[in-house]
């Protein structure tokens, strides 16, 4: 068990007034007992409670030869697996239960009386998976390094007559011969006028000259994940093109400047928001500005308009503004920051300025 983490999760259990709590998450029980397990249709659980008396519930079909320092409830596919867990369970008490716990789980529990009342405590989890320590802010690293690594090799791939999943489908090999296990999330490609459907998935469109070239990619090192987005144009671009590309990489910039412990995450989204629409575009700005990620490429916690939260050191999160003109073009800009004591790293280096592919 990570116990420095397990203790952070118990003060945060302590602030929503919980006792007790199940994570059935795979990612989080990973984060804090090491052990990742896709159990598919099983009962996978960590029971975590104030008195230390923490209990891990698996599938004898589970090998779990690096987990240490908790007791581990085995049982069968014969048996049920909530039932190994409910004695230990104090019935007396308000019982936290994370969002993915899957309801025929979560229901079979409730018919055994395990707890006076149910609660969603998911935030006891994600709140510290938020906020990453030193040896997940170095994966962190190591992932956006490769990504850059991978964007240059992805460039070179773009050539006249090449279809979208032409190149899509080669980006995982790329990826592997650079050290990572693989995508983080399916490559989005776009071409031209599908660069402005916001996830379009590469097809069988051909490359030619004046298109945009999108390139949303990910991949995953040391189980923690990676995402960029860079936009090319082939052959020549426009001044149109060009002013959409200056106006999307001015507001990128801007609100990468403006993050530093303290701001609100509202206050950043506005930062871009403000340059798309000064320069006639923003309603074609058409999503968030950023989002969480870390062990999932897409974790608890954005970066929009509506965002209550304020930037606190070692949260990891994207800045990606677009303009998208139907049928037209697509531009957006990416990289992961990482919020540090006294301001900003910015994880990606590949360069931003505008590149016309000959």
């Amino acid at each position: 068990m990570k116990t420095e983490r397990v203790a952070r999760v118990l003060a945060e259990m302590k602030k929503m007034g919980l006792s007790q709590m199940i994570i059935t998450d795979p990612t989080s029980i990973s984060y804090l007992a090491v052990h990742y397990e896709n159990p598919i249709e099983r009962f996978w659980a960590l029971y975590l409670r104030e008195d230390g008396q923490h209990k891990l519930v698996a599938n004898r079909l589970f090998t779990l030869n690096d987990v240490s320092d908790v007791d581990i409830l085995w049982y069968t596919d014969s048996e049920d697996g909530t039932a190994v867990l409910n004695p230990y369970i104090d019935h007396s008490a308000v019982l936290g239960i994370d969002k993915v716990m899957s309801a025929k789980f979560l229901i079979r529990l409730m018919e055994q009386g395990v707890a006076a009342k149910y609660v969603n405590g998911s935030d006891c989890v994600d709140n510290i998976r938020s906020r990453k320590d030193a040896e997940e802010q170095e994966k962190m690293r190591e992932a956006s390094r490769i990504n850059d690594a991978a964007m240059a090799k992805f460039k070179e791939l773009v050539h006249e007559g090449m279809t979208e999943l032409q190149i899509a489908d080669q980006m995982e090999a790329i990826y592997k011969s650079l050290g990572a296990e693989g995508y983080s999330f399916d490559p989005l490609v776009g071409f031209g006028g599908n660069a402005a459907n916001g996830h379009h998935e590469p097809d069988a469109t051909v490359l030619k000259k004046g298109d945009c070239v999108l390139f949303d990619v990910g991949c995953k090192k040391d189980g923690y994940c990676s995402d960029m987005t860079r936009t090319f144009f082939f052959g020549e671009v426009s001044e149109e093109h060009r002013k959409v590309y200056e106006t999307v990489l001015r507001a990128q910039e801007a609100a990468e400047r403006a993050i530093h412990p303290g701001v609100k995450l509202s206050e950043i989204d506005r930062v871009a928001r403000s340059i798309i629409e000064e320069a006639g575009y923003g309603p074609y700005f058409t999503h968030r500005l950023g989002h969480f990620i870390g062990a999932e490429v897409h974790e608890k916690g954005d970066v929009s308009e509506a965002s209550e939260i304020i930037a606190q050191p070692g949260m990891t999160f994207s800045i990606e503004p677009g303009i998208y003109l139907p049928g037209d073009v697509g531009v957006r800009i990416e990289d992961l920051v990482l919020v540090t004591e006294n301001g900003v790293e910015i994880l990606n280096h590949y360069p931003k300025t505008l590149q016309v592919i000959e």
